[in-house]
């Protein structure tokens, strides 16, 4: 009686074949599998080794050929694409022996699944819980899988797409990403593959919202990533969760402390939130809006130009953006030293300029007005920012009307009751300004800070991880 290796290949570079499969390979009497993978062995076969291919659907065909030669007693070795566990040959030979019982002994021997060698390319998108799925409808009904894609999308799973395509199967990878943007955010990371470890390898990384399923063929492996996923220098990443522990490994360092509590605190609140799943760009200054007031109607009173997180940091980024221009000078205050150090970025606030103050006596207009004209001479392009004054933001729909400034943008949260919301309506007119306004009577200089803190730390909002400079 003879023996049969059921083995995987890998993906298709001769470097990725485990040794233990090499040593199966070059002992076996017969090698059967798909005639396009003999490539990948043949030079590892002994003098004499036979290879039989099946073609293309004929699994069956194929495991039954293998258990004929091997009980007449030749060694063989199925080979399989990836790992022969994983949408290989491994399942069908154990349920053929159990069906003939037959006494040929199987050795599985694992390979490196496409999927892995995918991720490998891609960066590190694997780092947390993931899920396979295969969008071949062949021997599964569509609709199992359309349920196990909605259950995946919406358990946050990382997921891995195999058979994303093919001739006949043109329209299924549109619905998944149709259904995976009815649970996942717009700015979900997004990698996927095109031959993995052959000629004519291919690797590309997006989004969810900008992921085009016409540029996937059969070849292809899809990753779709989690709420935590990000991409950093053109990796895509999933965070396992090291930095998020809520251990410090030196209790002495206050700072890292005050970190940990600040992301726990950001956790937590985006479970209560009612829409957790809001597009990065507007959860990451709605997250600091609500730590700081621990008042969820921020999730309705927050008002943003679209991306306008991004469109500001953009300028952060690049430089253009280099005064920040606050109401008063508790809005200035709460606005975090380590940031703006680390960014370059220098904090203004005309209040108590003794100009201003000569200003406003003369012309019968408060100090937070007389503060903006300042401002507006000799900052036109700073972020401004307001916690207090509505006169001030009035002050500024003004300047900016008559073109004596053009602000970077615009951060509203003037409270009180006089002229509040008028000021807020204003300011939401102005166009081709990013903005970010706390609608209704609401503000207060701490949530001007904060939202202006959530602008110059844009860069850790992927992987939610506030309070880098607290």
């Amino acid at each position: 009686m003879g023996k049969i290796y059921i083995v995987g290949i890998g993906p298709g570079d001769s470097a990725d074949i485990t040794p233990a499969v090499l040593k199966a390979v070059s002992e076996s009497d017969v090698i059967v599998g798909y005639h396009y993978y003999f490539q990948f062995i043949r030079s590892y076969l002994h003098e004499g080794a036979q290879c039989f291919d099946t073609g293309m659907k004929k699994e069956r065909d194929r495991a039954e050929q293998a258990f004929d030669l091997a009980e007449k007693g030749k060694i063989v070795c199925v080979i399989s694409s990836g790992d022969a566990g994983i949408y290989g040959m491994a399942p069908l030979m154990m349920e053929m022996k159990r069906e003939r019982l037959s006494n040929v002994e199987l050795v599985v021997l694992p390979g490196i699944s496409a999927f892995q060698k995918a991720a490998s390319l891609l960066g590190a998108p694997m780092g947390h819980d993931f899920c396979v799925i295969s969008l071949s409808d062949l021997m599964t009904p569509w609709q199992l899988i359309e349920k196990r894609i909605k259950a995946a999308a919406a358990a946050d799973f990382i997921t891995a797409i195999y058979n994303p395509k093919s001739n006949g199967r043109y329209w299924q990878l549109h619905r998944l990403k149709e259904i995976f943007l009815q649970h996942r955010s717009e700015d979900q990371v997004v990698g996927y593959v095109r031959q993995a470890g052959r000629e004519g390898e291919e690797v590309k990384v997006t989004t969810l919202a900008e992921f085009d399923p016409e540029d996937v063929d059969m070849f292809t492996i899809v990753i779709v990533g989690n709420s935590q996923s990000f991409c950093w220098n053109k990796k895509f990443i999933t965070p396992r969760g090291y930095y998020g522990d809520t251990q410090c490994e030196d209790v002495g360092d206050k700072s890292r402390v005050g970190q940990q509590i600040m992301m726990k605190s950001f956790q937590k609140i985006r479970k209560e939130l009612q829409n957790p799943d809001m597009p990065l760009w507007k959860l990451w200054p709605m997250l600091h809006a609500i730590h700081t007031t621990a008042d969820f109607d921020m999730e309705h009173l927050l008002w943003m130009d679209d991306d306008a997180t991004t469109r500001l940091y953009e300028k952060v980024q690049n430089g253009m953006l280099k005064t920040i221009v606050t109401d008063v000078t508790m809005a200035a205050s709460g606005i975090r030293k380590g940031a703006l150090l680390r960014l370059g970025i220098e904090v203004v606030c005309y209040i108590n300029d003794p100009r201003g103050v000569e200003m406003a006596k003369e012309k019968n207009i408060t100090r937070a007005q007389a503060g903006m004209r300042l401002a507006a001479e000799e900052h036109p392009n700073a972020l401004y920012v307001f916690g207090n004054a509505p006169t001030a933001l009035l002050e500024l729909c003004e300047l900016i009307r008559k073109g004596k400034c053009h602000p970077a943008g615009i951060i509203g949260a003037p409270v009180g009751f006089v002229h509040v919301e008028e000021s807020k309506h204003a300011v939401k007119t102005l166009r081709d300004i990013p903005k970010i306004i706390i609608d209704g009577r609401k503000g207060g200089s701490n949530l001007a800070a904060t939202l202006t803190n959530s602008v110059l730390t844009y860069d850790d909002a992927a992987q939610l991880k506030p309070g880098r400079d607290v």
